[in-house]
């Protein structure tokens, strides 16, 4: 029967007495996991060196660090509006100071992206897997507690946001495979997602539910889509068949693809024309898609993201699979998207499935079921970068720090393999600042790998579509230089010809010589492809400054952009909007020569990137 209780340190009490002080306790991924029963077993386990504690999970969500004054300045304000409020939990404070008890283990299999590179403990006890395969790793530490926030309905409750590894473990419960204590915590803010993630009080120990324990939720502010990322999201609708079936990841270029296909059945002449501007003679790409969804589109996504509430909305996702336009492993995203699922009719959000991970992200299991719902799939996920031979790298770094994880990747990418008609779509802008230096995501070589290259497909940079599947080396060497940024092909070009990996005389077309971004600036007009194509939590005024306070970052490292950005600072008086945004920064009466300075480089940033 299940114990309903409201205070998590009778929680642990119990838990420490039913394990006998050796606990292997399994926290959802992301936003799922219950803080107040984490925490009041990590102190126990601080106090008491007897106690031996495992904890076993992946991204921990936490507000990013902030790395200057004018950071904080910006961001604190924007992460209480969205994050405040949310638990800290006491094993990653612990861990990022090198303060975890000996009696206490964290692994994670995958990180909050750059949140722990320079955390080493963190590194030492990362643990690689594939999404699908860490259920199987954490059944073999022997877990024996499992604690998750939950939502609420008369005695029924619902996995909500983390059906993921849970729905898997408990299988495994019932098969006597597995033998641990589901413990959950009720949180009001989550949206009731019936079907296979809904379950009846018995299948908890313990249900932890009190007004001190509940919390609004983690809520990460949307970032602005770039003019390169809105490219992508063109050339990635472009491949969507209708009919088909789709999954997407979380992020701008996610946001973007949804936005394109909203564009491509809202307004098809607009899609027209952005595809016809970006694409380029002598590229070679699967067909392009450019009608409306009629018969629509099934989505077997890894994560729900809002882009989904939308496309669900314009009746784009709309085609049935035993009962469900969309089966989802897991969601994290911004509170208003909570909102978004709370507020929905129950048909609606009825057809919304969460599911265990090993349904959405593998073929095994019902495999004949799945092949005939998969149709023309579309698997797009993001990477950092991709080699000239079609190696993607998307979670770690090549001294072996880890960035992210693998998570889902791999098993898309082996779907898409597997199934008839599907694609893997990797994507990627084709450049990236580090360090003040442009430096291209295609690499001739690199010193870690995600996805090998014998499990290249499709690749999309904002400059086209390469299409490497089956392809020779050499043929897989050209078409990535199709879709480099041109300041870096024929540095490439020079890398792939001293390996011998493509004829001495070959040359790039001069049509692929225009890859820059003035050319995507021009080709896709802002009234289209706006910054926030789903709305933000960042204000009007916080809107104007992100690009601004961005530019400035990225030029910190060159002292002559700096003198340029302040001489545009002291040029004219401020405007009204000018001052508006110095106000925000705390600008607006500057004390003292460090106050004066920021406000002249952030006016100068503000007209240098109006």
């Amino acid at each position: 029967m299940t114990a309903y209780l409201t205070d998590p340190e009778e929680i642990a009490d119990r838990i420490i007495a039913a394990t006998d002080g050796r606990i292997v306790l399994g926290l959802p991924l992301g936003l799922g996991k219950s803080p107040h029963v984490a925490n009041a077993l990590f102190e126990r386990a601080r106090r008491d060196p007897a106690i031996r504690l495992r904890i076993f999970t992946a991204l921990t969500l936490e507000p990013p660090a902030l790395h200057s004054d004018l950071e904080r300045r910006f961001l604190e304000p924007v992460f209480e509006r969205t994050m405040g409020g949310y638990p800290e939990f006491a094993y990653a404070a612990a861990q990022r100071a090198g303060e975890l008890p000996p009696n206490v283990e964290v692994n994670e299999f995958f990180f909050q992206a750059g949140s722990r590179l320079g955390t080493p403990e963190a590194q030492r006890s990362y643990i690689s897997a594939n999404y699908t395969h860490a259920v199987r790793y954490l059944l073999d530490q022997g877990v024996n507690v499992i604690a998750q926030i939950v939502a609420r309905r008369g005695e029924r409750f619902s996995l909500s946001c983390n059906s993921d590894m849970t729905l898997d473990l408990l299988r495994e419960r019932e098969k006597g495979k597995a033998d641990f204590l589901l413990i959950g915590q009720v949180n009001d803010e989550l949206p009731f997602m019936s079907g296979p993630a809904d379950l009846s009080a018995d299948a908890f120990a313990m249900m932890l539910d009190s007004a001190e324990t509940r919390f609004p939720l983690f809520g990460p502010p949307k970032q602005p889509v770039s003019p390169a990322q809105h490219a992508i999201g063109v050339h990635v609708a472009s491949l969507v068949r209708d009919g088909g079936s789709l999954q997407i990841g979380i992020g701008e270029i996610g946001d973007a693809v949804a936005h394109a296909l909203i564009l491509r059945q809202q307004r098809p002449d607009r899609f027209r024309a952005a595809i016809e501007g970006l694409l380029v003679a002598g590229q070679v790409r699967p067909p392009v898609e450019r009608s409306a969804f009629d018969a629509g589109l099934y989505a077997p996504t890894e994560m729900l993201v809002d882009g989904f509430v939308a496309l669900i909305r314009e009746e784009i996702v709309k085609r049935e699979v035993e009962g469900a336009v969309l089966h989802g492993g897991f969601f994290v995203g911004p509170r208003a998207f909570y909102a978004a699922l709370r507020d929905m009719d129950e048909a609606t959000r009825g057809r919304i499935h969460m599911r265990e991970i090993s349904y959405v992200n593998a073929l095994y299991g019902d495999e004949q079921a799945k092949r005939a719902a998969r149709v023309d799939a579309r698997f797009v996920n993001s990477a950092m970068m991709v080699t000239l031979l079609g190696a993607t790298i998307s979670d770690g770094l090549e001294d072996g720090r880890v960035v992210s994880g693998v998570g889902g990747q791999y098993n898309f990418v082996a779907q898409a393999l597997e199934l008839e008609g599907a694609r893997s779509i990797i994507t990627m802008p084709a450049t990236r600042l580090h360090e003040g230096e442009l430096q291209s995501n295609i690499v001739w070589r690199y010193g870690h790998e995600t996805i090998p290259r014998h499990l290249r497909d499709v690749v999309v940079t904002e400059y086209g579509v390469a299409d490497l599947r089956g392809m020779s080396d050499e043929r897989v060497v050209q078409r990535l230089i199709a879709i480099a940024d041109s300041r870096f092909q024929h540095e490439l070009l020079d890398a792939a010809r001293a390996a011998g990996k493509i004829a001495p005389d070959w040359r790039i077309p001069p049509e692929w010589e225009n890859n820059l971004p003035e050319r995507i600036g021009k080709t896709l007009p802002g009234t289209d492809f706006p910054a926030y194509p789903f709305g933000t939590d960042f204000t009007p005024v916080e809107q104007r400054l992100l690009p601004a306070l961005q530019h400035l970052a990225e030029t910190a490292g060159s002292p002559g952009t700096l003198v340029a950005l302040a001489a545009r600072g002291i040029a004219a008086s401020p405007s009204a909007e000018e001052e508006e945004a110095l106000s925000r920064m705390g600008l607006a009466a500057p004390e003292g020569l460090r106050d004066r300075t920021y406000r002249t480089l952030v006016l100068g940033a503000l007209r240098e990137t109006d």
